[in-house]
């Protein structure tokens, strides 16, 4: 079968960013029979697609457009016009993007990974969450009228879109994974990066910087957890629809690659992520990689995720969340254990080799 990928996401720096890149690198791996075609649009960022095919290898071919994704946004979840076989040829599978959702005569199958923007639209600000809300829910429609497989990442997210009315007969449950490059630091690697970013002394790590996060919370169950503790966080991303001002025991990092985030995950006493809602919550997963212990949410995916390898807390709750530091930071040992045989039940391998069972299905379609 030949199989179109939209890959315009994977210059983002994302989640989604970082799925499409580790499940395109591991379907051309595990898949010999099939043939794929790799698609995006960019204006200014072509560039940067090429280099990551440059990485591959497989059975693909690429093919890049000067189309921008407000232009694809209007084209496609508007209008829904221009077929995505009159870019790139005749296909049988259609795997389509996390934005923009093209018409196709292709048996379509579409990864959602989370609906934060349609079932928490309280958790944006008003000057950006009509638009967001509007792409999605004119996105959803297509996949709800078009798509004959649906991709999700968690149970959780599988339920949400049952409710939303989508078919559960058609969603499959794929779990992501977290890529070879998160493992535990040395200790020099941890007191260089430490010094970097000036941080100094023991630290706890928040990843992401807005309300969906939950960081206002997670920053007022630090002060409360850190009394008689000589204890910093550090909170990385850019703050986004939020105001956190630093002081002498919060740092903010702004973004950081992976690699020094593996570094800080492993220098963390405990990693502090207990959001309001997740499709998937990968950061749990790559925190326990590198043997570092979590605090997340008893709702959405995290908890599924999770299992029984970190300390769940209601994440709205300060009290609830600051005692599950304190829990965390007094028994590390053992949530390390655990985490690092959790991380084991997940794999890039298995998320496409599943992927690629979902493509078969497709095939008693064409015949």
């Amino acid at each position: 079968m030949r199989i179109a990928i939209d890959i315009s996401q994977i210059v983002y720096d994302t989640g989604v960013s970082y799925y499409t890149k580790n499940l395109v690198t591991n379907l051309l791996k595990v898949d010999r029979e099939n043939s794929y075609i790799l698609f995006a649009g960019s204006l200014r960022r072509q560039s940067e697609i090429r280099e990551f095919a440059n990485t591959l290898s497989g059975n693909f071919e690429l093919k890049v457009f000067p189309l921008p994704p407000v232009a694809l946004n209007i084209l496609w979840n508007k209008l829904h016009i221009l077929p995505i076989e009159k870019l790139v040829c005749q296909i049988d599978i259609f795997h389509s993007s996390d934005w923009a959702e093209a018409p196709s005569s292709a048996f379509k199958v579409t990864t959602v990974h989370d609906l934060a923007p349609i079932l928490y639209p309280n958790l944006f600000p008003r000057d950006v969450i009509r638009n967001i809300v509007e792409t999605h829910k004119l996105r959803l429609s297509w996949i709800k009228k078009e798509s004959k497989r649906i991709i999700v990442p968690s149970e959780s997210t599988k339920n949400d879109l049952i409710k939303l009315g989508f078919l559960e007969n058609i969603i499959r449950v794929i779990p992501e994974a977290v890529s070879s490059n998160f493992k535990k630091a040395t200790e020099q690697q941890i007191e260089l990066l430490k010094r970097k970013y000036k941080i100094s002394g023991d630290y706890v790590l928040s990843v992401g910087i807005n309300p969906r996060k939950n960081t206002q919370r997670i920053i007022e169950a630090f002060e409360k957890s850190r009394s008689g503790k000589d204890l910093k966080i550090v909170l990385v991303g850019l703050p986004k629809y939020m105001v956190i001002e630093e002081n002498r025991n919060i740092r903010i990092l702004g973004h950081v690659e992976n690699e020094e985030l593996s570094i800080l995950y492993s220098g963390a006493k405990v990693l502090i992520y207990p959001s309001l809602y997740e499709g998937f919550g990968l950061p749990i997963l790559e925190a326990f990689a590198c043997e570092c212990p979590v605090v997340t949410s008893n709702i959405s995916s995290l908890a599924e995720v999770a299992g029984d390898a970190a300390i769940l807390v209601d994440p709205y709750d300060v009290n609830s969340i600051a005692d599950g530091i304190e829990k965390a930071l007094r028994a590390p040992k053992s949530l390390i254990e655990k985490g690092l045989e959790r991380v084991k039940q997940f794999s890039w391998n298995e998320t496409a080799k599943k992927t690629v069972e979902v493509y078969k299905e497709a095939k008693s379609n064409l015949r």
